[in-house]
């Protein structure tokens, strides 16, 4: 009986035991003189279990594959033609060819098992044997490449992993030092040029555009255009469909190439690739941030430059408001810098007497903060939201200074009213509360009879001890104040809402049974170690 038939006797228990294995796709060497020996392996064992089956009928010709493109495992024949199995064991050492083999032998001896171990055989089957033997030997050979290349895979990932969250670190730090410089800056012409310089850097663009909507339309206000030195400030209204999405989405927009090219065809100006995120106050797009890369094979920008670029845009929004805020409160200022509306200061004449005073005393703090304009004024054009911003401060500074207010500090939207300084004032307390009263009822009135914005302040009142005293300047003299009631009445307007007065209770009970109070709860000051417990004022009684 040939060798044939004798493999042929093993079908039927091989065919049982088959389906019991993983499917498994690997390479797998055939190397036999026996043309049917090889054909039964491949048809029977190897294709069944979905391995990818190569065949050699000798030594020369495996090595020659092996060479060429290295399988997971030889199935290697000992005794053939021109080169035998011993030679090719003996050529892969020495090659250092590190493929697990499994030997087959009509002739084998406990000699020649001792050797071809010693020589790096993973298994060693003597013939005839069962389909199912060799499929098992198979199986226990491909498991340490298998783990191998396991571990080499999960190696790979760790490696790409460590090295993308040294990139995110970085990208991290590069964006919080770009967002501190940002933020520092209020000149307006400057804050922009930092901030499409700030956006080329952070996605290695070639080049960037920063649009405002003024007057619903899109100005492109600052561009680096490839090939120049420095940013330009510019003011001229653009129409560009893909920025004018992005502001009305209030998503980020990216494009590669590929959806760029039908646009190229008929400008050849069209960038290769282009990302386009909007500057977000709120849920409000106050302008769009576009790079935008020129270049043949060019990087193409990803979601992670999108999210890099939203970060920054986050910070570009808030500077630009502050920056705007800052000049519009500086025009309101020196417009009413000669006047008592403002600073309600004293006269030169007496103030002389009194400019190197300074004394710690009771006073009374009102902070009101004009909710809603960063939002309005991201929808107007810069001398509208002046204009609006100018009405509603002069209505809270005119109302002020009527309960004999002085006028301080200003930030952002806020103005803060002084009272009881620079000279006594009888019932500081009550009088501020009723100033805070009065700047709503007035506001109601302003907007129900200019139909202006629609805009409220929010208000933190608070009472207690202040260190006071006088700064002189060139054509005026004013009081200013520091100290614990500043800072409560500037975290109680953080807490209040639009169109609220917000009172803590120590203030509350100076006031007696004067004034109508709703409890609202405690609240943790940043100035207070504890919490303080806050009231709604809601009338005079």
């Amino acid at each position: 009986m040939d060798k044939h038939c004798i493999y042929c006797l093993a079908i039927i228990d091989f065919i049982g035991h088959a389906k019991g294995h993983a499917v498994a796709h690997e390479r797998i060497l055939v190397v036999d003189d026996g043309r049917e020996n090889r054909e039964f392996i491949i048809k029977y064992i190897l294709q069944p279990n979905e391995y990818r089956a190569l065949e050699a009928r000798d030594g020369i010709e495996c090595l020659e594959i092996v060479r060429r493109d290295p399988p997971d495992l030889i199935l290697l024949d000992l005794q053939m033609p021109r080169l035998d199995g011993m030679g090719v064991l003996e050529a892969l050492q020495r090659e250092r060819l590190d493929i697990p083999v499994i030997l087959m032998t009509f002739h084998g001896s406990e000699d020649i098992a001792v050797e071809v171990f010693r020589m790096g055989v993973r298994d060693y089957l003597k013939k005839p044997y069962t389909a199912e033997e060799m499929l098992n030997a198979i199986e226990r050979s491909l498991a340490e490449v298998r783990l191998r290349r396991e571990k080499e895979a999960l190696t790979a990932r760790l490696m790409n992993a460590n090295r993308e969250l040294h990139l995110r670190v970085k990208e991290l730090n590069t964006l919080y030092s770009i967002g501190k410089s940002v933020a520092a800056l209020l000149d307006l012409q400057q804050l922009l040029i930092r901030i499409v310089e700030a956006a080329i850097s952070l996605t290695n663009a070639e080049q960037a555009r920063l649009l405002l909507v003024e007057n619903n339309a899109l100005v492109l206000r600052t561009a680096k255009l490839r090939g120049e030195q420095n940013a330009q400030s510019i003011a001229e209204v653009v129409q560009d469909r893909v920025a004018e999405r992005a502001v009305s989405t209030a998503r980020p927009i990216v494009l590669n190439e590929a959806q760029l090219e039908q646009l190229r065809q008929v400008n050849p100006n069209v960038p290769r690739a282009a990302l386009y995120v909007p500057l977000l106050l709120g849920n409000v797009a106050i302008g769009v941030l576009n790079v935008e890369n020129l270049s043949q094979g060019t990087r193409q920008f990803t979601e992670n430059d999108a999210a890099l670029l939203s970060a920054l845009s986050d910070y570009a929004a808030i500077a630009i408001e502050n920056a705007r805020n800052y000049h519009a409160l500086e025009a309101l200022r020196a417009h009413h810098a000669s006047s008592n509306v403002v600073s309600n200061s004293i006269r030169r004449g007496e103030a002389l007497a009194e400019a190197s005073r300074a004394e710690w005393r009771q006073i009374s703090v009102v902070v009101a903060d004009l909710r809603g304009f960063s939002a309005y004024a991201g929808q107007q054009a810069p001398e509208q939201a002046m204009r609006v911003l100018n009405a509603y401060l002069s209505l809270a500074a005119e109302t002020f200074a009527s309960y004999g207010a002085t006028l301080d500090k200003a930030g952002g939207d806020a103005l803060m009213a002084l009272f009881n300084v620079p000279r006594d004032q009888p019932e500081h307390q009550l009088r501020a509360v009723q100033a805070a009263l009065a700047l709503q009822a007035a506001t109601e009135q302003f907007n129900a009879r200019q139909g202006a914005a629609g805009l409220a302040f929010a208000i933190g009142v608070a009472h207690g001890e202040a260190l006071v005293g006088t700064i002189s300047a060139a054509q005026a003299i004013s009081y200013t104040a520091v100290g614990e009631p500043i800072n409560v009445a500037y975290r109680l307007q953080e807490s209040a809402r639009s169109g609220q007065i917000l009172i803590e209770e120590s203030s509350l009970t100076q006031l007696g049974n004067r004034i109508a109070a709703r409890k609202l709860g405690e609240v943790t000051l940043r100035s207070r170690r504890g919490a303080v417990t806050v009231y709604e004022v809601q009338k005079l009684l």
